[in-house]
């Protein structure tokens, strides 16, 4: 049995807990030492709702955010290998709503209204949108392998021109910024003939703001172009990026065309598929990562309220007991930027950790300061001390439960045998090459690296690593590369190589150049026939020579 905390007499800590979870830790740390400060500070007015147990339990969740016709709802398809109910997908803005593709033993279709008093499902508090947000959320369950280990957040395609200027009947950036602070992963996605980002979508970017660590972006449809029109449009869209993602770091985009379709140009074929394997790996890796991103989400929320309440408490502080309250208010409004940086002196706060002072200057408006809390030391070291210590045990912990139990990786519809057979990545190229062929694959190409070979003046059929070394620095492959490869062709490790071992270190030289990576021990494949252990392969290997 775990415990999360330092364990004293009978494995208990001094309030007498256990946990054999890091899941079950996690929700009784922030029920007992969190919660009571942002219920104290009115937390949940100013930035996000009450935690509930299914925000603990629920499986990793994968947000999809773009444009209309970007292929978003293709893209989950793509995943699933199969359509899920509710799906809709056409070149017009389809999906006018938010579908949660979640894992259910029978195929069907929840409302939003009944999903949100579901207490199994992290959604209940979506209930504050109210009903022209709920009329347009349904949740698709089905009994799919993929759905066993993540959930799918579909949105609504984002408008741009005219019809951005219709209201949806609900804040949809706020909603965006919900979503964002509880899924694992964010993918925006873009078409390769659609970069342009509206207003709508740049206020759509903005709302996941301090979850940058999630965020992905999707360059659909690039097989749509051909190299050159790739190359401007992969500079375009980082250019728009840039402009409304502020941030000195690159965002990471995955080129491809994620559907089942033929590739209209295929000379970006293995670009394409390397990127897709980028991707598929990012994904299957969120069930791995979902406790430490919970246990990381926490700490953020944990220093966020931490300065809400320093805010909240200066604010009823600075008001007066009687007259000229609503003149205070609004001077103390004015003044937001500056008593920041009070705070961030007196009590050590980075400026990172404060919400937006414009957002917060608006939502002020409506309270009167002099019914705010004050400070109460108690609560806020309550906090501190969970920072400090126990969340570091709590992080031992999840490596702890990793050891013993690792989380199975997303497998089943697209995820399924992308890496085996003739048609996984890297499958009879680079090292890979000649696996499956009878005859050792480097005899092809023997007859020209043995007449650079016998130029070298073998001596006893060998020649020695000076003679060797002249020959291959004329690859220009840096000292490090050539050693490993040195290394990989000398088989029977005497400093010295013989015309097969020779022509081996030529061929790995090739495939170096040729952009592959090298393996760290060499291949059964690879190895020269006179230096293999089987009796049979020196008769293959005269049989092709022959």
């Amino acid at each position: 049995m775990f415990s999360w905390v330092k364990q004293e007499q009978g494995g208990r800590n001094k309030e007498g807990e256990m946990y054999q979870t890091v899941t079950e830790g996690l929700q009784t740390l922030y029920h007992k030492k969190l919660l009571p400060l942002e219920e104290h500070y009115l937390f949940h007015d100013f930035h996000s709702p009450a935690l509930e147990a299914a925000d603990f339990q629920s499986k990793p969740m994968v947000l999809l955010v773009g444009q209309y016709s970007t292929g978003k709802t293709t893209f989950i398809r793509y995943l699933l290998e199969q359509d899920f109910p509710g799906m809709r997908i056409g070149p017009e803005p389809t999906t006018d709503g938010f579908i949660a593709v979640m894992y259910g033993e029978n195929e069907g279709v929840v409302p939003g209204n009944a999903l949100v008093v579901d207490p199994k499902k992290p959604f209940r508090k979506l209930n504050a949108f109210g009903n022209s947000f709920l009329n347009r959320f349904i949740c698709s369950q089905m009994p799919n392998q993929v759905l066993q280990s993540i959930s799918i957040i579909d949105t609504p395609g984002i408008l741009s021109g005219e019809k951005q200027r219709i209201s949806r009947g609900y804040d949809f950036a706020e909603v965006l910024r919900w979503f964002g602070e509880r899924v694992d992963r964010i993918i925006l996605l873009f078409d390769a003939h659609k970069l342009d980002i509206s207003d709508e979508f740049s206020e759509a970017i903005r709302a996941f703001k301090g979850q940058d660590d999630k965020i992905r972006v999707v360059l659909n449809k690039a097989d749509q172009v051909d190299t050159q029109q790739l190359m401007r449009v992969y500079g375009a869209l980082m250019w728009s990026l840039g402009k409304v993602i502020n941030t000195p770091e690159v965002v990471r985009v995955y080129l491809g065309s994620f559907w089942a379709k033929p590739l209209q140009n295929t000379e970006n074929r293995r670009l394409f598929e390397a990127e897709s394997q980028d991707l598929f790996r990012d994904i299957q890796s969120l069930p791995r990562n979902a406790a430490l991103r919970k246990l990381n989400d926490l700490i953020k929320r944990a220093r966020l309220a931490k300065v809400h309440a320093y805010i909240i408490s200066y604010l009823k502080k600075e008001m007066p007991s009687l007259f000229g309250r609503e003149k205070k208010k609004e001077e103390l409004i004015m003044r937001l930027p500056e008593i920041y940086t009070i705070l961030q002196r007196e009590h050590h706060i980075s400026p990172g950790d404060f919400p937006n002072v414009a957002k917060m200057q608006d939502m002020l408006q409506h309270y009167d300061f002099s019914k705010f809390p004050s400070l109460k030391m108690k609560l806020i070291e309550s906090v501190d001390k969970m920072l400090a210590s126990k969340i570091a045990v709590l992080m031992a912990m999840i490596r702890e439960e990793e050891s013993k139990a690792p989380p199975a990786m997303v497998s089943g519809g697209a995820f399924e045998g992308s890496q085996d057979g003739p048609f996984g990545q890297g499958y009879g190229e680079g090292i890979s090459a000649g696996a499956d062929a009878e005859d050792w694959i480097v005899s092809r190409e023997k007859h020209r690296y043995d007449e650079i070979f016998y130029m070298l003046m073998p001596v006893n059929g060998k020649i020695t690593g000076v003679n060797a070394k002249k020959e291959m620095m004329n690859s220009r492959l840096p000292n490090t590369v050539l050693g490993k490869i040195w290394k990989l062709a000398d088989c029977d490790r005497d400093g010295m190589l013989d015309d097969e071992e020779f022509a081996l270190a030529q061929h790995l030289i090739k495939i170096k150049l040729e952009g592959y990576e090298l393996p760290t021990e060499l291949p059964d494949h690879l190895v020269p026939p006179s230096h293999r252990k089987n009796a049979t392969a020196d008769a293959l290997y005269n049989h092709s020579e022959d």
